[in-house]
């Protein structure tokens, strides 16, 4: 009896908690705080972007890879606008962006190219990316270009190189700057 008491509860819980009101309501999001633009730190963020981005952009398109250049773009992005935070970190990065590409490009080789291997790809990288706590979303940009591509293994090295190149020169350079220290954590 005990049982099917907390049962009802729980059940009677879940009633009350849920309603298409209260689920329409959880949409409108809270209130935005007033965030002053700090000029000098958004020049900065360009400047670290700006020199990653022309170097990465000459290895990709030599290595005949320019697809990579949307997923290591928005890295960049985070590692030098962002560079305090969780998934800004090199473990995040590096270790992200190689599994996330390893797996599109084994996924694509055994199953090949279809909307549902896309589907499934991402939510292997989004499984995988929790488990091994290296979550970066760029990186699953990247599993989506390798299978959507289907460039094949070369990309890889792509990525790859691209990615330790970001961190590379993210360390080197938010270094410079008083008010940046980077990375926070290496693993």
């Amino acid at each position: 009896m005990s049982l099917e008491r907390g049962e009802l509860k729980k059940s009677a819980e879940l009633e009350k908690g849920w309603s298409f009101t209260n689920y329409i309501s959880k949409m409108k999001g809270v209130s935005a705080q007033d965030q002053s633009v700090r000029i000098i730190d958004s020049l900065v963020s360009a400047g670290g972007g700006l020199i990653a981005m022309t170097i990465i952009s000459i290895l990709a398109v030599s290595l005949s890879y320019p697809m990579a250049l949307g997923p290591i773009g928005a890295s960049c992005l985070l590692v030098f606008a962002a560079h305090e935070g969780p998934f800004s970190q090199p473990r995040h990065i590096i270790g992200g962006h190689l599994l996330s590409t390893v797996t599109a490009l084994s996924i694509w080789d055994v199953f090949g190219r279809s909307h549902i291997t896309i589907g499934i790809t991402l939510a292997i990288v989004v499984i995988l990316m929790i488990i091994t706590r290296m979550m970066h979303p760029p990186a699953a940009a990247s599993a989506i270009v390798a299978i959507n591509s289907q460039a094949g293994w070369g990309l890889l090295l792509t990525i790859v190189l691209s990615a330790v190149i970001v961190v590379g020169i993210s360390v080197l350079y938010n270094n410079l700057f008083e008010s940046r220290n980077y990375p926070k954590r290496w693993i």
